[in-house]
């Protein structure tokens, strides 16, 4: 029996009072049906202790819902991992299209097991499949190989990208990447040194500017002096770090939830809550090993250091870990309910490559981003809910992201309440619009700081001294003192481990428990929902979850303070290298440096020799870019009617990237000089046949109208666009008949014969107007390269 307290009837207390018999009773069947939920919590938890005794037995432990079939193993690499590479098998009914790009979903080794991209049907994995998407999955064992680093993983990540591209030769794209939280990040610093391999990169909660935001865990660095904790705990575990502590980190954010939602929620709903508990525990609490080397990195590098975002990472073989070397499109998936991967540090990393626009077109870098209002951070990639919505959509419209210009996009998925219309598949239940955003936007969500990061850097530079010491002076007792069997008998005794390995079958009541809850099964006797002292149990519950959040509060406020109180005082500053009239930046921005401003000089010219370049298909986008700059936003309609339109005359020996690098190509030239590329249009048709102008003209008026009804300026533009494809019209029947005479009965036919030759039709669209805009069409300039920033 499942029981919502929250909506009970609020009890007559005065009246109970006098009523000391009915009151007598109610008491008796509260405590009745409260001993048998204690009974069946217990017998619960028990499940769960034994649970996890035989995850810890099993080889390959995960939480995946799917079948699947081992590819390739990461243990059989030059340079050996403990990843490896499965694929997912498909349901009999509905096998994938072996034509559609193959998904990868990347699970991440932050103190969890793997699985948790497929742990439902309505996942990523899940979405990939009803999408009829191929989709492989990479996780991971327990135990790291001796000696494997965060560069080790990353190749491997790179050579399993590589083998599925190999198996999907003749897909429709590259292979697209998910990867979630920790996973993120190493795959884009993976796609950063092999970008070749890479089609659209989805990454999911993924923590990429550690020193952005204002969530407390960023300070955690500062207040314990560095990453020496990370090495201490590194040496305990003889050169392995157990993933409970960070696990443990989690669970502190959130005292509420660790210490009582959690566990009133399964004692609450004790009757049907079991299985979905058991469900989630088995994930929760599969905590796995990384190698020290590893965690020291990650801690050093990442989380104190802040150097990803910044290109200051460098591979053993010299190739620097700059993410403005990814061509794929980066679509970065955060919420506002996340208190481990809050918006700012997700999208942080924009803001600390780039200084503007231009710097995102010139890198040739197409970045999405899409946020949520309130799931948590498990909830991005374990929600049914977000399964449903965003990580289908994303699924469904791959391609679309696929062939984005470079910029910055905002994705935005509404409940499609709209009637289906014509093309439209009537079981859309969401409408994906992604309109052209820019850095600016970015900049308010992520709120760049330079004192803040001027406090950060002197962490980055204390926590080094700290850890030399460290190593210099007791990490050679440490390591004298500390075995491998003594880190083993270790192990079962960490505070996260110890709730799991108390309670199970090995405990000498456990037999007992189990009798009772049978028996409680067997006479169960629910309490009425309108009981008194259920819903004082419940008032209880909601003080006590208010007490822990007041106390999470206040902890949270005094570490802040306490972190900028400690690191603005300047004599810590001074300490680090910082003066107190020092205007210089705390660190290096990538952007400024005399080669990248080279770089893009370049890039701008070399853009600038093809505006004259080209032929029938530059000459199509240039007008659909155009028309469509008006709007600057579109939604999945458009996008479909323009693939029915286009599609036919493609032909068979399509080839996806190709007609990628066209669209993206022309949207750097319109972003470049917008009037000289549409003014060039005639002069890309000089070798087009007279009819095939007239029909291209006609299918551009069928996507520019589909859906909406075009505003003043749209049909302006669209005028415009029909006069120039005129223009080549005359031209082309001039060169084929030069020495005909011209009159008015020989006049070329207007490229739409519904209006005037100086005007173009408009098209018919819904009398509803909506503000539906194209992403291929970036934000429009009247100016030359250099003022549109």
């Amino acid at each position: 029996m499942n029981r919502d307290t929250t909506t009970s009837p609020t009890a007559d207390w005065g009246q109970l009072l006098w009523d000391p018999l009915r009151l007598s009773a109610m008491a008796t069947e509260y405590a009745v049906d409260a001993w048998q939920r204690s009974i069946l919590y217990a017998d619960v938890r028990r499940q769960r202790g034994n649970q996890y005794q035989e995850h810890l037995q099993e080889q390959t432990p995960n939480v995946l819902d799917f079948a699947s079939e081992v590819i390739m193993s990461g243990l059989e690499l030059p340079r050996p991992v403990n990843y490896g590479l499965v694929r997912i098998l498909p349901p009999a009914d509905a096998p994938a299209d072996p034509k559609k790009r193959p998904f990868v979903v990347v699970d991440p080794r932050a103190g969890h097991g793997p699985g948790i991209g497929g742990f439902k049907p309505d996942s990523e994995v899940g979405a990939a499949l009803k999408a009829g998407h191929p989709c492989y999955f990479v996780g991971f064992l327990p135990d790291p190989v001796p000696g494997q680093t965060v560069e080790d993983v990353m190749r491997a990540e790179a050579a399993f990208v590589r083998k599925v591209g190999e198996l999907h030769p003749d897909s429709r794209g590259k292979p697209a990447v998910i990867g979630n939280c920790q996973a993120g990040w190493q795959i884009l610093m993976a796609a950063a040194v092999w970008p070749e391999l890479f089609g659209p990169i989805i990454v999911a909660g993924a923590p990429l500017s550690y020193w952005a935001g204002d969530m407390p865990m960023r300070y955690a660095g500062g207040l314990t002096g560095g990453s020496w904790l990370t090495a201490l705990t590194g040496d305990l575990g003889a050169g392995r770090f157990d993933g409970a502590w960070l696990v443990q980190n989690f669970e502190n954010l959130d005292p509420a939830n660790t210490l009582w939602t959690k566990q009133y929620n399964l004692y609450a709903k004790v009757d049907t809550e079991g299985p979905r508990h058991l469900q989630f525990e088995k994930y929760w609490g599969g905590h796995v090993f990384l190698n020290d080397v590893e965690m020291q990195y990650i801690v050093d590098n990442l989380f104190i250091g802040n150097k990803l975002s910044t290109a200051q990472l460098v591979t053993s073989d010299g190739v620097r870990i700059d993410l403005r070397n990814i061509r794929s499109p980066i679509v970065v998936f955060c919420s506002y309910g996340d208190n481990i991967t809050p918006p700012p540090q997700a999208l942080g990393w924009i803001t600390d490559l780039y200084r503007n626009d231009l710097d995102v077109v010139g890198h040739d870098q197409t970045i999405v981003y899409a946020t949520h209002d309130s799931i948590g951070h498990l909830g991005i990639f374990v929600s049914g809910s977000v399964g449903r919505k965003e990580h289908q959509e994303f699924a469904a419209n791959i391609d679309i992201i696929d062939v984005l210009p470079a910029g910055i996009h905002h994705m935005q998925i509404d409940e499609h309440h709209d009637d289906a219309q014509e093309g439209e598949p009537a079981s859309d239940a969401y409408l994906t619009r992604i309109r052209r955003s820019n850095i600016d936007e970015i900049r308010e969500i992520v709120r760049p700081d330079p004192e803040s990061d001027r406090r950060f850097a002197a962490v980055a530079r204390i926590s080094e001294v700290n850890l030399a010491c460290y190593r210099s002076f007791v990490q050679p007792w440490m390591r004298a003192l500390v075995t491998d069997q003594g880190a083993k008998w270790l192990e079962p005794l960490h505070p996260l481990r110890m709730g799991y390995e108390l309670w199970s079958d090995r405990h000498p009541l456990a037999a007992a428990v189990h009798e009772a809850a049978q028996h409680v099964r067997d006479h169960r006797q629910p309490v009425s929902e309108a009981n008194p002292f259920l819903q004082l149990q419940a008032q209880f519950s909601t003080a006590v979850r208010q007490m822990l959040d007041q106390f999470r509060d206040c902890r949270d406020q005094i570490y802040a303070q306490a972190f900028d109180t400690l690191y603005t005082l300047p004599l810590v500053q001074a300490m680090t290298g910082q003066s107190l009239h020092d205007d210089a930046p705390p660190r290096p921005h990538p952007s400024e440096t005399p080669e990248h401003r080279q770089y893009l000089a370049q890039e701008l010219t070399r853009l600038e020799a093809d505006i004259h370049s080209g032929g029938l298909a530059e000459a199509v986008i240039r007008a659909l870019f155009f028309v469509l700059a008006a709007r600057g936003e579109a939604d999945g309609r458009h996008f479909r009617h323009a693939e029915q339109l286009v599609r036919p005359r493609l032909g068979s020996d399509f080839d996806m990237q190709a007609f990628r690098h066209l669209v993206r190509r022309q949207a750097l030239l319109m972003r470049l000089d917008q009037d000289a590329v549409v003014s060039a249009i005639p002069g890309l048709l000089n070798d087009i046949a007279p009819d095939e102008i007239r029909q291209v003209a006609e299918m551009i008026v069928q996507v520019v109208g589909s859906s909406d009804v075009l505003s003043a300026q749209e049909q302006a533009r669209l005028e415009q666009v029909a006069a120039l494809f005129e223009q080549a019209d005359h031209q082309a029947q001039a060169a084929s008949a030069p020495a005909m005479p011209s009159s008015a009965s020989d006049t070329p036919a207007a490229v739409v014969d519904t209006k005037p030759k100086t005007s173009s039709p408009k098209p018919k669209a819904p009398q509803k107007k909506t503000a539906s805009k194209t992403p291929a069409a970036p934000r429009t300039s009247q100016t030359r390269r250099g003022k549109d920033k």
